[in-house]
């Protein structure tokens, strides 16, 4: 078993040392201030040069990430992306341009910028993009802030989003923190939005319709040129949240299906490793008749030189200072050079021939919720075996043990189709061979659960970490207080 790195200290042992003849005259207080000093000696483990280097490499290998396997976490594509991008994204030019350089002397960024625009605009169907959002949910706030520039430049006071129960979470979050009334649509029996409710709900106090499409339960909505026309049709404007555009790419754009805008998450389709805590980027895109409400400045071009140009009076405004995640627009523009239009369409096709692949060979195993040709992610369901006690919850677990990272559980998890759900997104970057292996260890799961239920709902048994009791851990947390020194 792993100890902790105060478990390893032996007292008096150090992993450096000083010269006492080149220090000893020089005293704390000459390099510290007086208020950063602390009277009191710190408890500090004492270990060796080695033992730390150990001790964190063995941390480091009990870390799962897409470098390890599998990581089918529907709703979120969590993919392999080139690690040529990462490198080329660190290339000196980029990484140490000052962003208060003076223009003349960034022209290679800029192009970039610029050029970009134009891949995702036509890619998308939109017109023009903003760069600066900092992560999807940031996009959708630049979004609903345009929608709500758009109708007060109108002067209508429009008060209400829709938003279907199926959304991601940030959706009514940032409706909401635009000054929106959040007001859910239903899903219809098909995974779809119920265009009954949507023509009673969608009047002239509602601003629009954020929509997912693919939606978040992996399916294309049917319905998607009745709904635009709904929407229009009492003066509002759709928005497309592009987290699922990976299954779209060269095969449909968002802009030709009626909507207005849109936002990417570069972090998701775009080459950019997604779920390891750094940038991402959200670019948001629109019509031509929302171009003067885009945050300033965008990138323009005259013919010979690439410059920052003020949108205009109407602008929402600055999003913040200078200008986007940089690296992360870098590596989306190079992905997309290097896949070309066949690479990207290609891309949308293995992401969805991978998703009814598993799907297929599972749903004798698993009951799909929606039991229809799915996009880029499935929705399976561990319903059929609560008569044996075992939840979804043990199903993830055990797949531990099988050296699989769980997929999405419990989401989506609206009524009354979605119960005991099971998410799964293969994405394009797995091979058939990987994924035969993981849709072997379902089934051997389901197997176990007939024959030894018990090891399912105990697992996982080989993870260095087995199951924490999390009801337990919220209703009664162990928390460690250290007094803070009275000097300070």
């Amino acid at each position: 078993m792993l100890k902790l790195i105060y478990e390893k200290s032996v007292k008096g042992r150090k992993g450096y040392f000083l010269r006492e003849d080149s220090y000893k005259e020089i005293s704390l207080k000459d390099c510290i201030p007086e208020y950063a000093l602390s009277r009191t000696k710190k408890e500090l483990p004492e270990v060796s040069e080695v033992g730390v280097v150990r001790h964190f490499t063995a941390l480091s290998k009990l870390n799962y990430g897409l470098d390890d396997g599998f990581y089918p976490l529907g709703s979120c594509t969590m993919k392999y992306n080139p690690k040529l991008n990462e490198h080329l994204a660190l290339l000196d030019n980029f990484i140490y341009a000052h962003p208060c350089v003076d223009e003349d002397f960034v022209q290679g960024s800029l192009q970039v910028m610029y050029e970009l625009n134009q891949y995702l605009s036509e890619i998308t169907g939109m017109d023009q993009f903003t760069l600066s959002p900092a992560a999807g949910a940031h996009g959708e706030l630049t979004g609903v802030l345009i929608m709500r520039k758009y109708f007060m430049d109108r002067g209508e006071l429009r008060h209400k989003m829709l938003i279907p129960d199926s959304a991601h979470g940030t959706n009514p979050a940032s409706a909401a923190m635009a000054g929106f009334n959040v007001v859910e649509v239903k899903s219809n029996e098909r995974g779809g939005i119920d265009l009954a409710e949507l023509r009673k709900l969608m009047d002239e106090d509602t601003a629009g319709l954020m929509l997912t499409n693919p939606n978040t339960v992996g399916l294309f909505d049917e319905n998607i040129e009745e709904i635009a026309k709904v929407v229009h049709s009492k003066g509002g404007l759709l928005y497309y949240d592009g987290a699922n555009l990976n299954a779209l790419l060269g095969i449909a754009r968002p802009g030709d299906a009626g909507f207005d805008i849109a936002h990417l998450n570069l972090h998701k389709t775009f080459s950019t490793p997604h779920g390891g805590g750094g940038p991402g980027a959200g670019p948001v895109g629109v019509k031509k008749h929302l171009i003067q409400y885009l945050p300033t400045p965008i990138v323009s071009y005259n013919g010979g030189k690439y410059f920052f140009e003020d949108v205009g009076e109407k602008s929402i405004g600055r999003l913040r200072a200078f200008f986007g995640n940089f690296s992360v627009l870098l590596k989306a523009y190079m992905w997309i050079l290097s896949m070309g239009d066949e690479g990207l369409k290609e891309t949308a096709e293995t992401s969805i021939i991978n998703a009814n692949y598993v799907m297929s060979k599972l749903k004798k195993f698993y009951k799909p919720v929606y039991d229809r040709f799915c996009m880029h992610e499935c929705v399976l369901t561990g319903r059929e075996y609560k008569e044996y006690g075992v939840k979804t919850l043990d199903i993830a677990k055990r797949l531990m043990d099988y050296g699989f990272h769980p997929p999405t559980i419990y989401f989506p998890h609206f009524e009354p189709y979605a119960k005991e759900t099971i998410m799964i997104e293969p994405t394009e970057s797995e091979s058939k061979e990987n994924i035969d292996l993981f849709i072997d260890a379902m089934i051997k799961i389901a197997e176990e659960i007939k024959t030894n239920a018990e090891i399912v709902k105990q697992a996982p048994h080989t993870t260095p970490v087995s199951r924490p009791d999390e009801v337990l851990a919220v209703r009664n947390p162990t928390l460690i207080f250290k007094e803070i020194n009275e000097d300070r």
